[in-house]
């Protein structure tokens, strides 16, 4: 079995018995010794996550050691851990924006947030600025699912690019158009097709991304759904909207990688004009664009572009080749492809491509830590987010481009 990380290996064997744990632990020792092709950075995940789910077991087996006020007396309980992905718990998501607001936490979460640190060994990474008043936490499952969200209706290339959470630096094999099968004659001889020809293979690296907001101190007074909400607005306006633009501009040097500056643009994949955007301009394009490509190919550009460039175009018929589409809520369409306004994209610049081969990946979520000590003097509570992410063109034969000559 495959896992993505730690926290999943621990959540499939920490309902195991320790015999069943050891058993596997002995396994896969046996595999790294003797097959050399095994994924040696996939064991070591599950490894881990049986040595977590281990120490579980034998912390829950012993008990923990409760006083009863009413009887005097002391007795043994269960630990009462969430099952499952501790981040989707609702005691954690309590406990995470209790911890923000300074809020006191009941028994059951702050246990559970306890555990969540083990997990992602946060405490490690926060040792170097970590105080007293100082607190750092992964945004809970629910939430980040929400930003993501809330992103994708921000519209531009955000909202139709592939998303990933893969670990940085792991090649990613991505599928790329086919060609068709083929009518045989009986009893002739069939060639083998290469898959591997029609897959492209991927790398993120990972990059910070970093956003400091200032709230009052009487924030500790929110309830949790109303923080959650703020939290969830802030980030999708800073954090996405930084992935948002380096989509499109992001130069690949300490940053993400996008779509202007992350392919070789020459005269085999785009085009210029030299004063207005010609009607047999945009069919050249469509021309150069690859048919496996097509079919889910996507115009993008700026507002401006649109309807400084586009917008009177007309055929050779005399009709507009642009067609509003105010019934499905769409931008419209050129020549039958949908159009995308994203304003990341320079003045003059339009792009045309399948937008499922630029993509974006955050492995580790959002990290967000609070200081109430920076701003003692103003009153106020300063909280930073903190992503690992990059973008990236995953295929580059995937797009075509047109800009003003200079």
């Amino acid at each position: 079995m495959k896992f993505k990380n730690i926290a999943e290996a621990f959540n499939c064997y920490r309902n195991h018995n320790i015999a069943d744990i050891e058993k596997r632990t002995a396994e896969i020792g046996n595999l790294i010794n003797t097959d050399p092709n095994i994924n040696i950075q996939e064991l070591n995940i599950e490894l881990e996550g049986l040595k977590q789910a281990k120490e579980n077991i034998e912390e829950r087996s012993q008990g923990t050691q409760q006083f009863n006020p009413i009887t005097g007396m002391s007795f043994t309980g269960s630990t009462g851990e969430v099952k499952g992905d501790v981040f989707e718990s609702t005691e954690y998501r309590n406990a995470f924006f209790k911890t923000m607001l300074g809020q006191k936490l009941t028994v059951e979460e702050e246990r559970t947030f306890k555990r969540a640190m083990e997990i992602v060994d946060i405490e490690k990474r926060a040792d170097s600025f970590s105080t007293t008043t100082n607190s750092a936490a992964i945004l809970p499952t629910h939430t980040l699912n929400e930003i993501i969200k809330k992103a994708r209706t921000m519209g531009g290339l955000i909202s139709h690019c592939r998303s990933f959470n893969i670990p940085s630096n792991i090649s990613v094999p991505i599928g790329t158009p086919s060609t068709k099968a083929k009518w045989h004659t009986e009893g002739e001889k069939v060639d083998s097709e290469n898959p591997a020809e029609n897959i492209a293979k991927v790398s993120f690296a990972g990059y910070e991304i970093i956003k400091i907001f200032s709230i009052s101190a009487s924030s500790k007074k929110m309830s949790i759904s109303a923080f959650e909400s703020y939290i969830i607005e802030e980030l999708t306006n800073c954090v996405m909207e930084c992935i948002a633009d380096s989509l499109v501009n992001g130069t690949g040097a300490s940053q993400g990688t996008g779509i202007a500056t992350g392919i070789t643009w020459n005269g085999a994949n785009s085009f210029t004009f030299t004063d207005k955007v010609a009607y047999t301009d945009l069919t050249q394009m469509l021309a150069k664009l690859k048919r496996g490509y097509s079919a889910g190919a996507k115009w993008a550009m700026n507002n401006a572009t649109l309807y400084n460039s586009i917008y009177g175009i007309v055929d050779t018929t005399g009709r507009p080749i642009f067609i509003a589409d105010p019934k499905n809520e769409n931008i419209g369409y050129i020549l039958g492809k949908p159009v995308i306004i994203d304003d990341n994209i320079a003045d003059d610049n339009i792009f045309l491509g399948n937008f499922n081969y630029l993509g974006y990946n955050i492995p580790e979520g959002i990290v967000v830590e609070t200081s109430r000590e920076s701003s003692f003097k103003y009153g106020v509570i300063d909280y930073r987010a903190l992503a690992i992410a990059d973008t990236k063109p995953l295929v580059t034969e995937a797009f075509i481009k047109l800009s003003k000559a200079e």
